[in-house]
């Protein structure tokens, strides 16, 4: 004997039931069938809906009768041949003309009871066992409808009755042992008490009904046909790449359908276990897939965790008080107040001190339970004992299943550890001794994320997903783009790190896809996409809370920069090409810093010093491994070395700064450059990093530019009245040339001293041999005391600073 159910969906439509008749005919062929069925997908809710009406006097209960009415009336028509249509559709309005008659009394009356509702709901199976049984008779199959009322017997709790299974299963076997037949077909959900009376199983009984019928028949084995392909690593709603579990405990099983699992109702289980009996999970719309075998012992495929489930709408209510510790019997007065409003406990913690207990419930039993239990606890409460009931809303939980984490350290530490690199915060945490699921207590909003990113850490080997908020779309921004998307393949298949960009936005546009913009076409879809608002902007990547998430900035906009505190509070890392918030007041600085490490997650600006070069990296990795740093020389400015390269008298100074303005070296205002004041913030952030509390008015500048043209508010007039100083220039260069020197712009720092200036340096110096746009900067620590740690190379540059960003993302993505 075998016994297939098929649910709401499987059966949805006279479409879909055709495809069952056709999956019963080949089960037939092995073995006695016994098929049990659901009511057409939705009808079971239309019916109580149209309940819930009457009984608030809504005369609109009749239309959602009519509609009942007219989808099992066309499922007929469209199902069974004309020829025998006639006793099926007579069955139909027989029985629909019942639902009417109880749903007016229910109107007159009123009320809609527990008992009612049972009987208002019990139809949708009834009427669509019998539709389906005449589907088998018109093709020529006979089969045995019973109804199912007749043969589970339960106890009179309404809407989640409870089986004797003494009687249930003796009926069971007199009646299938009393039968020939090859096919029985019988509703699922429904069941009848002593006195004869409709009860139900609860919802999701019809996989109850069969795990009954299959126990006490000893079959051979139980499906469950159902729309997707067996039991899932995580829900495919919320992950992408959830996987089908292929084989799986009858344990983990009843732990994942708990936990929120849908494909199977959790009191499923329970009999079949009993009697060993190997449950498949199948699709009813691809039946070739294999599916997923419930066995007493599931096979082993190498992970640890056998799935990862989530139950929303959860409230956690907490006792607590001084006047707990150390008494007994508070835990059994609290769980006896809920047990006797009847709520459901999910989840039960307490702290060892014994000054709290916290429990979860489902939330819409959260104001029954506080006023239950502060009045259990009214006189503690009087006196100051115990503080009224704590409730916290919007909660859901997620648990991690698996048999394989028994005995299996480091578990926990990786779940926790990967939600808290994601600002995922924990309000609560639950482990059995069986160490088969660890549960915790999160906010709903943190629900997908989290299941992303679990899934992430146990299951997916392949790669991490990394989501990326790009803001800047300059040169430097164009050109990040440019090498994400030459090196995206790269960066999946050598360092398993998919990076997706899901926002973009400059000065005039902002653009947002949480599945991800194609990099070929983003500045198509940027020029259609919505008027840039930085607020707003902000505001989506809070809300959208993706795993993963990265913020670059490629702007030199201090309104850009104000906005990194919101987003490290949210662990949303932030990579700055932009130098404003690193060069801004210390307290600010450090403010960013202290957010990152609180926060799990990177405030990283490599490009602030030397564009592409690891200076900022390097200066950490010597603070990091004890060494001390004394003395920083630097030529910091890719702007300010070109021109005094470039430099020689026969052209204008003026031409040579137009020149490195218009090959992309300079800032957006150069004179920032000349001015030296990027050079001082350059070397303020070397010192900050070198451990030093530093702001901008400590640092010396000895200017090179004459006052009065710094002065001058517009830059083309800047640049004419700057070609009438050549003399100036012209001078300084002749001064360092009769002396065979260079000039260079040098950034110092000394044991907490800091100036700029530019200086002439001799052929014998380190800095002297540097050329183009090239940067250096000397490192003199404990370690490096006579021959300094160098980092040279080109220090401007779109390309290069691009490259910078890009680096810095990659080492956000490996958090």
């Amino acid at each position: 004997m075998q016994v297939l159910k098929f649910g709401g969906t499987s059966v949805a439509n006279a479409e879909n039931i055709t495809k069952v008749v056709t999956i019963v005919k080949k089960s037939i062929l092995k073995d006695k069938t016994v098929l049990v069925v659901s009511a057409l997908g939705g009808i079971t809710d239309m019916l109580l809906d149209a309940a819930t009406l009457a009984a608030e006097g809504n005369e609109l209960f009749n239309e959602r009768l009519i509609a009942i009415e007219q989808r099992h009336l066309e499922t007929v028509k469209e199902l069974i041949p004309v020829a025998r249509q006639s006793q099926v559709l007579s069955l139909v309005k027989t029985a629909c003309n019942e639902i009417e008659d109880i749903c007016s009394g229910i109107y007159l009356l009123g009320e809609l009871t527990p008992r009612s509702k049972d009987r208002i709901s019990s139809y949708g199976e009834w009427i669509s066992s019998r539709i389906i049984s005449a589907k088998f008779q018109s093709e020529g199959m006979d089969n045995t409808w019973k109804d199912a009322r007749e043969l589970i017997l339960t106890n009179s709790n309404f809407n989640a009755a409870e089986v004797d299974f003494t009687v249930t299963n003796k009926q069971m076997k007199e009646f299938f042992l009393s039968q020939d037949s090859s096919l029985f077909v019988i509703p699922g959900f429904i069941a009848s008490d002593k006195k004869g009376v409709t009860t139900t199983l609860g919802r999701g009984g019809s996989d109850y009904t069969a795990a009954i019928i299959a126990s006490a028949l000893n079959a051979d084995t139980l499906e469950i046909w159902t729309d997707v392909s067996g039991m899932m690593t995580a829900d495919p709603r919320l992950t992408n790449n959830a996987r089908i579990i292929p084989h799986i405990s009858y344990q983990e099983a009843m732990e994942l359908s708990h936990f929120g699992a849908k494909v199977i109702y959790p009191p499923t289980i329970q009999p079949v276990m009993n009697q060993n009996i190997p449950v498949w999970i199948k699709n009813t719309f691809v039946p070739e897939d294999e599916g997923t075998l419930i066995e007493s012992a599931a096979t082993r495929n190498g992970n640890i965790v056998r799935g990862i489930s989530s139950i929303n709408n959860i409230s956690l209510i907490s006792l607590e008080g001084s006047g707990m510790i150390g008494i007994p019997g508070f835990s059994r007065r609290l769980f006896e107040s809920l047990s006797n409003e009847k709520i459901n406990v999910i989840l039960i913690t307490q702290s060892s001190s014994e000054h709290s207990i916290c429990v979860g419930i489902d939330a819409s039993s959260a104001e029954q339970a506080k006023l239950a239990v502060d009045s259990a606890f009214a006189n503690e409460i009087a006196l100051q004992k115990v503080e009224p009931l704590k409730i916290e809303k919007e909660l859901s939980i997620v648990a991690l299943v698996g048999e394989n984490m028994k005995s299996h350290p480091g578990i926990s530490g990786r779940m926790f550890s990967a939600m808290g690199k994601n600002g995922i915060n924990v309000r609560a945490i639950a482990q059995g001794s069986s160490e088969k699921n660890i549960s915790a207590v999160i906010s709903t909003k943190d629900v997908r994320k989290a299941i992303n990113v679990l899934h992430e850490e146990f299951f997916e080997t392949t790669y991490k997903q990394v989501n990326l908020y790009i803001v800047g779309t300059g040169n430097v921004g164009t050109k990040l783009l440019e090498q994400l998307k030459q090196q995206v393949h790269f960066l999946q298949e050598q360092m398993k790190l998919q990076v997706r960009i899901v926002g973009i936005t400059n000065s005039r546009k902002m653009l947002l896809d949480e599945e991800g913009i194609l990099i070929n076409q983003w500045k198509e879809k940027l020029e259609a996409a919505a008027p840039a608002d930085l607020q707003k902007f902000t505001e989506e990547i809070i809300s959208r809370n993706l795993r993963n998430s990265v913020f670059v900035d490629i702007t030199a906009n201090e309104k850009v920069a104000s906005v990194y505190d919101q987003l490290l509070k949210k662990s949303i890392s932030v990579v700055a090409c932009n130098k404003v918030a690193a060069s801004s007041a210390y307290e600010n600085y450090k403010k960013l810093k202290d957010l990152a490490r609180e926060f799990n997650c990177q405030f990283l600006f490599e490009t602030n010093v030397g564009a592409g070069l690891p200076v900022i990296a390097t200066l950490n990795d010597l603070v990091r491994s004890g060494d001390k740093v004394h003395r920083i020389e630097a030529v910091l400015s890719g702007t300010l070395n070109f021109v005094f390269n470039n430099y020689n008298g026969t052209r204008k100074f003026a031409e040579v700064v137009k020149q490195a303005q218009d090959e992309g070296y300079t800032e957006p205002d150069p004179r920032l450059d000349l001015s030296g004041t990027d050079v001082m913030r350059k070397i303020m952030i070397l010192a900050r990093e070198a451990g030093e509390k530093i702001e901008m008015e400590d640092i010396v500048n000895n200017s090179f530019m004459p006052e009065p043209l710094m002065l001058i508010g517009n830059l083309g007039i800047f640049y004419s009245e700057m070609k009438k100083m050549e003399d100036h220039f012209k001078k300084l260069y002749a001064e360092a040339t009769d002396k065979g020197t260079k000039l260079k712009f040098v950034a110092s720092y000394n044991n907490g001293k800091a100036s700029v200036g530019l200086q002439h340096i001799d052929p014998k110096h380190d800095l002297y041999h540097l050329y183009g746009k090239d940067n250096v900067v000397l490192f003199y620590t404990d370690r490096y005391r006579e021959q300094p740690l160098v980092v040279k190379g080109a220090g401007a540059g779109a390309d290069v600073t691009a490259s910078g960003v890009f680096a810095d993302i990659i080492r956000a993505g490996n958090l």
